[in-house]
Parts: structure tokens; sequence; C-alpha cells
């Protein structure tokens, strides 16, 4: 489901100081199993040399002498017609210029020139450069020609001015590529909602009743959702996880404001993937001020929660959304029994069942291990795995329902 494994990407670095960035990207790039051909402009080498690229991609970085070698006549046509995505980070407003002029004087410009697929550009410049008049010109025209602009940023530049102008960081612009990759999936054109997170339950202005749920595994979900070209709404409670790019995030604090997100969002969705830890009780009264120790507070009562699943399944019954409704259910005790129970009681299509006693699976930590169990009582049990993997298996397993659905 990896949408970067085996793409090919060229990627251009022009002379700005952020091109100790574009090595990073370079890597990561190849980290995620890209073929990563580099071209830098003569002003980049003075910032970076081709070996550095080379040695974090194993491959050939190229320069402009080798436009004139026994391949330059046709170097820039197998740079630009053979690959999946051009990115040009970081991207001056000189070569801006240059791209929106149509001029082609160089290998890295002559190569953009003749790409057919799709560009990406993260700008870097310096002080008011970005903000000039002529760039945006330059910016809008790239625009209107179908380029994806990633940033910039606000930030502190090299000349010690401060502004807009910074190149985003590498793992911004991995996530605008992840996305772009993407698109044309086997999701593509469904819309899927995926919750996250553990709801807070306010007792007073200072303190609320949560849970342990770090939110990790939705956000897995929310990204393998994305890579099979999905269109993403995460409903997530504030988690400090990166969000994922692509996705429309709303975020909730209580188990009230997720319920009316959840029946807001999935009125016309495919898919509803409820990995949130919503909470099962609250406070019977939220206090005005802050509780103190001097109340002599003797116990606290609790009422019931909303059961956004149960509100669900009652709707989907009425209109047919979502089409696809999956469940988790993470227990201390009777594992199995439970997540059954949980699956008819609220008409789901799937259930994703983990014991939470397990130190290496459930909350918190990067891995899990779980059963997943059917209305017509399969169980298929998982091996530990990463939560990323664990996303992808139930990913899978979703495009399989939806498949039966439309047959």
């Amino acid at each position: 489901m990896n949408p970067i494994k085996d793409k090919r990407i060229t990627l251009g670095v022009t002379g700005s100081i952020a091109c100790y960035k574009a090595a990073d990207l370079a890597s990561k790039l190849t980290q995620a199993g890209a073929l990563v051909d580099v071209i830098l402009t003569e002003s980049a080498t003075y910032f970076v040399q081709p070996i550095t690229f080379q040695s974090v991609t194993g491959r050939k970085a190229f320069v402009d002498k080798d436009m004139w070698s026994d391949q330059g006549h046709v170097q820039h046509i197998g740079l630009g017609h053979n690959t999946n995505l051009v990115v040009l980070a970081p991207l001056t407003a000189n070569t801006m210029a240059k791209l929106a002029h149509g001029i082609a004087d160089n290998l890295l410009t002559v190569t953009a020139l003749a790409a057919t697929c799709p560009v990406l550009i993260a700008p870097a410049m310096d002080g008011g450069m970005y903000t000039h008049p002529a760039t945006q010109t330059n910016l809008q025209v790239l625009k209107g020609r179908g380029a994806v602009v990633i940033g910039p940023e606000s930030g502190r530049f090299a000349s010690g001015m401060v502004g807009l102008g910074r190149m985003s960081e590498p793992p911004v612009i991995l996530g605008h590529i992840r996305h772009t990759l993407a698109q044309g999936g086997p999701l593509a054109g469904k819309k899927v909602v995926v919750t996250a997170g553990g709801t807070r339950e306010p007792l007073d202005p200072v303190r609320f009743l949560t849970n342990r749920s770090s939110g990790k595994q939705g956000y897995a979900l929310a990204q393998a959702a994305l890579d099979l070209g999905a269109t993403v709404t995460l409903v997530s409670t504030p988690t400090g996880l990166p969000l994922p790019h692509g996705a429309e995030v709303i975020q909730v604090d209580t188990a009230d404001d997720m319920l009316a997100a959840v029946l807001a969002q999935t009125a016309d969705a495919d898919v509803l993937l409820m990995a949130a830890a919503v909470a099962d009780f609250k406070a019977a009264a939220v206090s005005d001020h802050k509780i103190k120790k001097s109340d002599k507070v003797a116990s606290l009562k609790l009422t019931r929660a909303p059961d956004i699943l149960m509100a669900v399944g009652e709707r989907k019954q009425q209109t047919g959304y979502p089409r696809l409704t999956v469940g988790f259910a993470a227990e201390s005790e009777n594992l199995l029994e439970n997540a059954a129970a949980k699956l008819a009681a609220k008409s789901l299509d799937l259930i994703t069942a983990n014991d939470i006693t397990a130190p290496d699976a459930g909350f918190s930590v990067e891995t899990n291990r779980v059963t997943l169990l059917y209305p017509d009582g399969r169980q298929e049990k998982l091996p530990l795995q990463d939560k990323a993997e664990v996303a992808e298996q139930i990913l899978d397993r979703v495009i399989q329902l939806m498949t039966n659905k439309d047959d």
C-alpha cells in the first residue's frame, strides 16, 4: 500500500541554503522505497556536492555537465519521461522564473520542461523575495499549469531576516509526495471517516475524565486510507501526533462532540473506521469552577456518554450510510466474547479486537496484535506487527468487503 515504493522520482535541487534539507528528503524518499534521480543546478553545487545525494540514494546525481556527455542529447528526455513525479525542492526565485517563462538553459529546467508527470514545487528564498509581485506572478503561472505548491513557511532566514520564504520541512514534503502518488488508488472516489484518540469528559474548568488511547492506530488507519486514494476525514481528539497530509481533520474533545462530527461526516460516507476510544461515562454535572480540596467531594456522579456506533447503526438502517462500518474493541478480559457481542449489537461489518493487557499491543505502544471478527462468525487472528501494518491489513479487508457489497 506504500504509494512511494518503486516509484521513480526526479528531485531537482537549486541554489539555496535549504539544499541540506533536500539531502534529507532524498534519503527519506529512498528509505520509503523510491528510486530517486537528483539533478543539481550549478548554484546548488556551491551548497552541497553530488556525492552527498549519491551516498543517500545509491544512484548517480546529475549536474549540468551531464547534458554534454555521450548521452546528453537525450538525458533530459530520459529523466523527464521515465519518472512518476518531479519534485523541485528547494526551488529558488530564479529557477521559478525560468520555469514560468519556459526557459530551459540547464539540465534541470530542460528536464522539467520535458516532463509529462505531476510536478511539486517547494519554494525557498530569502527576505521579501517570495512576496515580491514578480515571484507571486510566476507562482500563479505554475499553479495554473497544475504544479502542486508546498509551503513556504515563515521563520528566520540565513540573512537574519524573518518572514515568509523558508522551505517546508522534509516530512511535510514527503506527505505531499505520498498523497500525490496515491491518487487513483483502489479507494479513489470513496469517502472514509476515521476516528482517533480518547475523548475527554470535563469535570470542571481544569480536570477531565479520559483514557490511555494515544490515537496511533487511528492515525495509521487514516494514512492507510489516504495511501489507497480515498478522501479521508479524520475526527480526532488532541493527540500531538503529526497530521496525515491530505486528510480533512476535525478536532473534538468530548463524546458528544465526536457524535455530532461523526453523524455529520458519515451522512454520505462509504466507510467509517471507529478507532477512537470513546468514554462510556461522563460527569452528570460539570462544575463552573475548579473543585477545591476543601470542598470535600465524597463521590462523583456519572451518567452514560452517547453510544456513537449505536447512533450510526440506527441512522444506517434508515439511509444506508455509511455503507461499511468497522468497530474496535479494546478489552481487558473475555476479548472475543465481548467483541462478538459488540459486533452483533451495533450491526457492524467488521470489528477489530485487541487485548489491552498485553504489554506489546494496545495503548501507547507502536505495535498491535488484533483479531478480526466478521458477522458470519469468521475470526482472523493477525500476528504482532506495527500499527501501520495493522492498518494496511484492515484496509485490505475493507476493500474486499466493499467489493462484495458492490457485487
